[in-house]
This record gives structure tokens, C-alpha cells and sequence, in this order.
């Protein structure tokens, strides 16, 4: 499965910004709309409720077969038998969580330096989310990354590279010809009014830049 995972769309969540009257109805909206994968993000949660949410959220997630993946929690991941986990500088080092997870499981590593992404493959990373590429109010201490450092990022990374942080209408089409393997997306979709449509016009504006 980790062969053919579809980048494109990664709809990262946040209960607090979503313009729906669930999560599991802004997920469902959001995968019609062209999301191809779902990062479970929960940083205020307690253990018993993140399980449930991500128990729920993934019964929407399997019945279109998109891959779920959990933000930071090894734990949670393994209890639901979610497709992967995401870790930040901050979370697990990379190589613990590779080990933990064993080999067929999906992890992503955020990285804002050169250095941090080739650390991150080597550690058995299987996609990056580089960012913030813009100022965001989903995470305001995060460090800008430029386009300069972003394509020395991909020269010199082989894995799958997704951005993060800003990214919405606007900013997709400076990606063109990047590189990248997909957009990172918070509240572009999730307040949108229309969630459907939102995550289809940022999908459609990625395919039409040529992805590569």
C-alpha cells in the first residue's frame, strides 16, 4: 500500500476551524471533494477521547479506502490500526517510531531544513511535510520555509514531499514545478463553507500545475 499512496490532498484536521457540524461529516466532505489522505491531529484531546475520534473517523476513512494517518500518537495509531503516524521535531525521533510501527506502516516526519529532511529519510521516513511555507494561525511559531530551501529540499530527498502551512487557493500555483507530491491542507478546507467544493478547486488548481 505504501507504494501507491496518493499525496495530492492531505487534509490535515482541526476540530476547531472546521465549518461542519461533526468531524467525521467534514471528513466525509472533504475525501468527496478529492482529499486523498487524513491526518487525525488532536493535540488537546485525552487518550480516551482521541481513541474514540479516531476510531470514528476512521470507519469514514475506510469506507472510501483513504489511508488514515495519526498525528503523533504511536499509541492511538496502533489501537485502531491506522495506515501511519506523523511526527514532528518535537514528537518520537523518526527511528523510534519506525521501529515501533515495523516496516509496513506510513510515516511522516515534518522537516523545515535541509538537514532535518535528510535526517527524517534516513530514518525511515516515508514522505516529509515541509513547512510552514506561509505565515498560518493554525501554528503560529512555526518556522518559515523559503523556495530556495524547499528545492534543495527535494534535490535532494527522494521520498514523498508535502507542504504545509498556508497553503490554499492562492498560494498553491507558486508550487508549480516544485517538485512537490502534495498540498497539507487545514483550514482552506476545513472552514470553508462549502468543504466539498473547496478541497475540489485546491485539488483541481494542484493537477492543472502539473504535479509531478
Amino acid at each position: 500500500m505504501k507504494c501507491n499512496v496518493d499525496y495530492s490532498l492531505y487534509l490535515v484536521t482541526d476540530r476547531e476551524l472546521m465549518n461542519a457540524l461533526s468531524l467525521k461529516e467534514a471528513v466525509e466532505s472533504a475525501i468527496q471533494g478529492g482529499c486523498t489522505l487524513i491526518q487525525l491531529r488532536e493535540k488537546t484531546a485525552s487518550s480516551l477521547e482521541f481513541l474514540n475520534i479516531a476510531q470514528s473517523v476512521k470507519r469514514v476513512t475506510d469506507r472510501y479506502n483513504i489511508p488514515l494517518i495519526i498525528n503523533d500518537r504511536v499509541d492511538i495509531a496502533l489501537a485502531v490500526n491506522a495506515a501511519g503516524v506523523h511526527v514532528g521535531q518535537r514528537d518520537l525521533p523518526a527511528a523510534t517510531v519506525r521501529r515501533i510501527l515495523g516496516p509496513d506502516k506510513i510515516l511522516g516526519v515534518s522537516a523545515s531544513t535541509l538537514k532535518e529532511a535528510k535526517k527524517a529519510q534516513a530514518d525511515g521516513a516515508d514522505y516529509l511535510g515541509v513547512g510552514a511555507m506561509f505565515p498560518t494561525g493554525t501554528k503560529t511559531d512555526a518556522h518559515l520555509v523559503s523556495m530556495d530551501e524547499l528545492r534543495h529540499i527535494r534535490k535532494d530527498v527522494s521520498i514523498p514531499i508535502v507542504v504545509i502551512g498556508g497553503i490554499n487557493k492562492t498560494t498553491v500555483p507558486q508550487f508549480i514545478g516544485t517538485g512537490i507530491n502534495g498540498l497539507a491542507v487545514v483550514s482552506a478546507i476545513l472552514s470553508a463553507r462549502d468543504i466539498k467544493a473547496a478541497a475540489g478547486e485546491l485539488k483541481n488548481l494542484f493537477l492543472q500545475g502539473g504535479k509531478e
